[in-house]
């Protein structure tokens, strides 16, 4: 189904994989996405399934709409939270979910404060600071910085992930660790490089990595290695 993290103090994370669900090809088969394409009935099957495997309860999730921005909001009731691309709450019986299928997922902890948040960090959230962002409201919520401790999830890496120049520039304009160059030669851009240094630079030190490339790892779904496809997700929670 998926590994598990454990980021001490009762705060654990997990990454899903592609099987363990019901949906069929294309986005076969623990599609957790609803935006996908994928059947209604089958996504929310697996979300199930997925809770149950992880040992929370579905109802206590929290969803974003993600729409590749640098907004995050703060939940205080499970659900649907709005449309946004980072989350973060204070409830201790909250779980919160980051999907992706090539973008990076952020999870974020003070589990001393409490004060748990989650981010959908995809090229133009990479270049507009969600990441930050999602720190900057945790510490608004009671977090430390230098008590956050963060884990980033499987996305394509940058040596993979091609763009056009023009994109490549974009993206590194504020963060020059975005740039990278392909294995083929190209303008690239690794998003966990960039992700990693704005963290840094915004006083968080703690900060571990899943490593995996979706494109490059069959057990998780990647766009970029077949569209149409399914989701993974992330997800932060306090046991």
């Amino acid at each position: 189904m998926g590994n598990l993290i454990d980021l001490g103090h009762g705060v654990r994370a997990a990454v899903t994989e592609r099987k363990g669900g019901v949906s069929q090809p294309p986005f076969d088969s623990l599609n957790i996405g609803l935006g996908s394409g994928d059947s209604r009935e089958a996504v929310m099957a697996n979300r199930a399934r997925a809770a149950q495997e992880l040992g929370f309860d579905v109802d206590s999730v929290v969803w974003m709409n993600q729409v590749h921005s640098a907004d995050v909001l703060v939940a205080t009731e499970p659900g649907g939270v709005g449309t946004c691309d980072g989350v973060v709450t204070t409830r201790p019986d909250l779980v919160l979910a980051s999907m992706a299928a090539d973008c990076l997922p952020v999870l974020a902890a003070d589990t001393e404060a409490g004060v748990l948040g989650a981010a959908h960090s995809g090229r133009l959230g990479t270049a507009n600071g969600v990441a930050v962002n999602l720190v900057r409201t945790m510490v608004d919520q009671g977090a430390r910085v230098d008590h956050i401790t963060v884990f980033l999830g499987p996305a394509i890496c940058g040596g993979c992930y091609e763009v056009p120049p023009e994109l490549q520039a974009e993206t590194a304009q504020h963060t020059p660790e975005a740039a990278a160059t392909t294995r083929r030669g190209t303008p690239g851009v690794d998003m966990v490089a960039a992700v990693t240094a704005q963290l840094r630079r915004a006083g968080v030190a703690d900060i571990t990595a899943d490593g995996r490339c979706t494109l490059e790892t069959p057990e998780l779904f990647s766009h970029r290695g077949g569209a149409p496809t399914g989701r993974f997700a992330s997800f932060l929670w306090r046991v």
